[in-house]
């Protein structure tokens, strides 16, 4: 039994989002189907998101030694699930491009899917250049360095093209002194720096910038086990000592520092929470530890802790609420799918990232000592000229910096950059002439006469909705499509228009297949495959079934086709159109003489809209096993390495008395092929037999009570096609 990898390979197996169709065999003998068992609703949701990663639905599609792989998941409103995927090549997890997320709801439907672009990799995975000194090359980028991570071999894409890399983050000072965070890939044949992007994003008790407050400590230290553990403490990484009151209110008090940091972090944790639904700052409750005392003008994130320094005339520490909150913004950001890049508008968008919930923390905070506003900074003097660093309502009243998407060029600075997304936000939040005081916003040139706010706390959930379906492309125009589908699924047509006004408004154009702020419904559907992939002998076929959803709009009829079949396969669909929410038959015919190989085939389906998933068809290279002819009911799959499918037909099936269950699996010779008998006990899937030996083949017995059950497949080791047989009472 393999319970490590078990973990990691079937935790992507959810409850299906209908009940497996009767099996064969006689009436009385096969497991009946039955109502769904209750409190599933998220397990539908992943069971749509994982059935449209592996069959490639439309920005998801992948390649054969590719794999889409769950690393999160979020709950949301109205029943909605964000669920994000990293792509892998032959096991590798692949950076630079190729991440998704699907957005589902827990009746069992895809809303949106979202993927950065990738080509088709094909590549070596055999390294030249060993771990050990790839961390060398990394480590020599600084000067002084504090930590460094494990190195991981992984496929990067740069310019579109695959390069196998050793990747670490190196953490310390450079030469000059400044403070470094380099996300590094060592070339892993030539041993040189492939790409080097720096993760630190700058700001350019009795606390002195909130006055006295309620933070969240230990009796004895300033560490908030409440939150992950985070702490704040000095340079040297320790938390402070003591005892509560924490700080004297000293405008260069370090203790008094680190209170007005615990105090914007935890109330920033808060309103995530309270306002958005989200689990704090990393998205599971904690967040990076905090640093006071930096003999820099400076703040920053690094990826590992948050760092604060002094203004430039050494008056006080850069600890105000929007200052904190925004550098843990940057964690938000660098925590979502996608994570941080490396391109200057996506550098941009991470610093406005931290200027929205700057604002929102102060508006959440409510203290009167930093009353709510849209500026950074504007209590901190941070260059001495009494000046904030930023202004969201009107960018350019600082240094310029632009108002407009059309302003922004390829050399833009960051900092700067961040104008036109502070700008749309503030006018979906107040609108382009809020009164009772709130400064008016100008609107671009095109762009509508006039925006009206929806409110900043719609405004920052529609934000964070955004930024889970982020990918590592992110831009304006992928912000401008991801904010529409969160504010229609969150909210309905009028805040989903105030944010399309917003956008028209910062120049920002409409994109191809944005979502549509009508009040009703947009008809649209959804294609699956089952299986989404198959091997047949030359003179032979496999068939697989497609599935269709409605996802909106009443059922209509979708039009299937396929493309991209080889020379000597044929691909027909009984029927070939289908109503949506019904099935189809795929049937691949393979000719004699059709060359051995893996050939991926488009499943286009054509309706109101159009949607496509990709079925992996391999040519004459695996068989099925034999050897399980007794059973009652017999299923077939293919698995490559480390991946697992749910038995029978990725569903499950009912058992209406007690008795003995039998399964029987049969895996190709030298593979490690291990078996789960799981059954529903009301809030998950439990193992109640296990055939887990190193080996092919597997056999369970086991007598149970009547409920909901279903077989798992792991491929531990090993690739092929497999036989599972199993008998149930």
């Amino acid at each position: 039994m393999h319970p490590t990898r078990l973990t990691a390979a079937v935790a992507a197996l959810a409850l299906s989002a209908s009940l497996a169709t009767a099996l064969a065999g006689s009436a009385a003998a096969a497991p009946q189907p039955q109502p769904v068992p209750p409190g599933h609703g998220k397990s539908l949701a992943l069971a749509a998101a994982d059935t449209a990663a592996a069959s490639g639905l439309d920005e998801l599609r992948h390649g054969a030694d590719e794999d889409l792989v769950r690393t999160s998941v979020t709950p949301w409103s109205n029943g909605l699930y964000y669920t994000a995927y990293q792509r892998t090549y032959k096991g590798l997890p692949v950076h630079g491009g190729g991440d998704a997320v699907v957005l589902s709801d827990s009746s069992g439907k895809v809303r949106d899917v979202t993927g950065a672009a990738a080509p088709s990799l094909r590549l070596s995975t055999g390294a030249k250049v060993t771990a050990g000194a790839a961390l060398a090359t990394a480590r020599g980028q600084l000067a002084a360095v504090e930590s460094a991570s494990t190195p991981e071999l992984t496929v990067l894409l740069k310019g579109g093209k695959p390069v196998l890399a050793w990747h670490t983050l190196v953490v310390g000072t450079t030469a000059g002194k400044l403070p470094g965070s380099l996300d590094t890939y060592v070339d892993a044949r030539t041993g040189k720096i492939a790409q080097a992007t720096d993760k630190v994003r700058h700001a350019d008790g009795r606390g002195y910038h909130n006055g006295n407050v309620t933070i969240d400590t230990a009796a004895g230290s300033m560490t908030d086990t409440s939150r992950g553990g985070f702490k704040c403490g000095g340079q040297n990484g320790s938390a402070y000592t003591g005892s509560s009151p924490w700080g004297n209110g000293g405008a260069n008090d370090l203790v008094t520092a680190c209170v007005d940091i615990m105090y914007a972090a935890q109330r920033e944790s808060d309103m995530l929470k309270e306002w958005f639904g989200y689990n704090g700052i990393n998205g599971q409750g904690g967040m990076v530890p905090a640093r006071a005392g930096l003999s820099q003008v400076n703040a920053y994130y690094d990826g590992t802790k948050t760092t604060y320094g002094r203004n430039q005339n050494g008056t006080n520490q850069l600890t105000g609420i929007d200052v904190v909150a925004h550098e843990y913004g940057h964690e938000i950001f660098d925590r979502t799918p996608g994570s941080a890049g490396s391109s200057n508008e996506n550098g941009g968008m991470n610093e406005s990232t931290g200027d929205i919930f700057g604002a929102l923390t102060e508006h959440y905070a409510n203290n009167p000592n930093d009353t709510p506003d849209y500026t950074v900074g504007e209590k901190l003097n941070f260059t001495g000229n009494n000046q904030p660093i930023r202004n969201m309502y009107n960018p350019s009243l600082i240094n310029n910096d632009p108002n407009c998407y059309t302003q922004l060029t390829s050399g833009t600075e960051v900092h700067a950059a961040a104008g036109p997304q502070n700008h749309w936000f503030y006018l979906l939040a107040e609108g382009s002439n809020p009164g009772g005081g709130k400064p008016s916003s100008p609107i671009c040139s095109g762009g509508p006469s006039s925006v009206t706010g929806i409110g900043i706390q719609k405004a920052g959930k529609i934000f964070m909705g955004a930024l889970l379906l982020k990918t590592s492309s992110w831009n304006h125009p992928a912000a401008r499509r991801a904010t529409l589908t969160t504010a229609k699924n969150t909210y309905g047509a009028t805040e989903c228009n105030a944010v399309k006004a917003a956008w028209n408004a910062v120049g920002v154009p409409a994109q191809s297949g944005e979502t549509d702020c009508g009040g009703t419904s947009t008809p649209d559907f959804s294609l699956s495959l089952n299986p989404s992939s198959g091997s047949a002998q030359p003179d032979s076929f496999v068939t697989a079934t497609v599935n269709t959803t409605t996802t909106g709009g009443a059922a209509q009829t979708v039009q299937l086709t396929a493309s991209g079949a080889p020379s000597g396969v044929d691909v027909s669909f009984s029927p070939a159109s289908v109503t949506s929410g019904t099935s189809s038959t795929m049937t691949a015919k393979v000719a004699a003489g059709t060359p051995h190989g893996t050939y991926p085939i488009t499943v286009t389906g054509t309706g109101s809209a159009t949607h496509t998933v990709t079925y992996q068809l391999t040519v004459g290279t695996s068989t099925p096993p034999t050897g399980c002819a007794n059973a009652e009911h017999t299923y077939r799959g293919t698995l490559a390495s480390g991946q697992a499918a749910a038995q029978p037909d990725g569903s499950y099936y009912y058992s209406a008395s007690a008795g003995t269950h039998v399964g029987c699996l049969r895996a190709p010779a030298g593979t490690d092929f291990d078996l789960y008998l799981q059954k529903w006990n009301g809030a998950g899937w439990a193992d109640v037999a296990v055939g887990g030996t190193a080996g092919a083949d597997e056999d369970t017995s086991y007598y149970g009570t009547a409920g909901y059950y279903r077989y798992v497949v792991h491929a531990y080791s090993g690739s092929g096609a497999y036989t599972l047989g199993l008998s149930a009472p």
